[in-house]
């Protein structure tokens, strides 16, 4: 183990901190950890009576169980759980407000996922549960109609595919539209000079929020993703033009990754 301002930190830790999540934030080592320690100085105490105060009403909330069996007067109960001070009246109507929160916690809304952290595969799911495909969320489900002879039974049905791009692309349009034209005749997607620029039958097109486009993956002229950002959510079209799906799209669009609004917190305790 390692001690940084005394704090006994192990040294996996203490080396992930200073050598990977320190540089290039402005923020010293030392500082770092003086602030943590002062941090678990300043809650661990208000943890630990919560922690009581919990164990205090789980205790009570036993007997009256055990005096009272299975059978339980709702009234009596209720009463009994505001004695207690499990339940208490609802307060005034109130505003807060927030600083210095990531803005994850503080502007996206939702609800929260919580695992423990001992388990590398559940902390994966936690962390990829934000993310979802749309094309299957669309074509394995009824949010898209089988009439036309869409149906999703059996083998890959290329009439019930080209419904699900085409409500993704009217997604699209909708959460990141292009200045002239539509997603819908997309043909290609590059980036140049930082801007995203979308080739379609038209011609070529910026975004008409141009700070909409966030990030990509690959070669700017060919991107094997490109990150879009809407109402604080992102979007991620996957461009792969030898896939399965990137093959029969005019523009190589094999999937709409969507961010869901979820928020991922990790437990550390078992």
């Amino acid at each position: 183990m390692s001690n940084r301002a005394n704090l006994t930190v192990d040294p996996q830790l203490a080396d992930f901190v200073e050598n990977e999540a320190l540089p290039g934030t402005g923020i010293s080592e030392d500082d770092f950890w003086a602030g943590f320690s002062n941090i678990i100085d300043d809650l661990s105490p208000r943890n630990r009576a919560f922690l009581d105060k919990r164990d205090q009403l789980q205790t009570k909330l036993d007997e009256w169980h055990r005096a009272h069996g299975a059978s339980v007067d709702v009234d009596a109960y209720a009463s009994y759980l505001k004695e207690i001070g499990y339940l208490v009246d609802p307060p005034a109507d109130f505003e807060i407000s927030t600083a210095n929160v990531d803005e994850e916690l503080r502007a996206v809304a939702g609800p929260q996922l919580v695992v423990p952290a001992s388990n590398a595969r559940y902390a994966l799911n936690a962390a990829n549960a934000r993310w979802g495909s749309l094309y299957d969320a669309l074509y394995g489900t009824d949010a898209i109609s089988e009439d036309g002879g869409a149906t999703r039974a059996g083998e890959y049905n290329p009439a019930r595919g080209a419904k699900v791009i085409g409500r993704a692309r009217a997604l699209l349009d909708l959460a990141a539209p292009l200045r002239d034209g539509s997603h819908a005749s997309a043909t290609g997607y590059k980036i140049v000079n930082g801007a995203l620029i979308v080739t379609t039958g038209d011609g070529e097109t910026p975004l008409k929020q141009p700070e909409k486009f966030v990030g990509f993956h690959g070669e700017a002229d060919a991107p094997s993703a490109v990150l879009l950002r809407n109402n604080g959510l992102h979007l991620e079209i996957l461009i792969d033009r030898e896939s399965a799906i990137g093959k029969t799209d005019q523009a190589g669009v094999a999937d709409l990754i969507i961010e869901a609004a979820v928020s991922t917190i990790i437990d550390c305790e078992d």
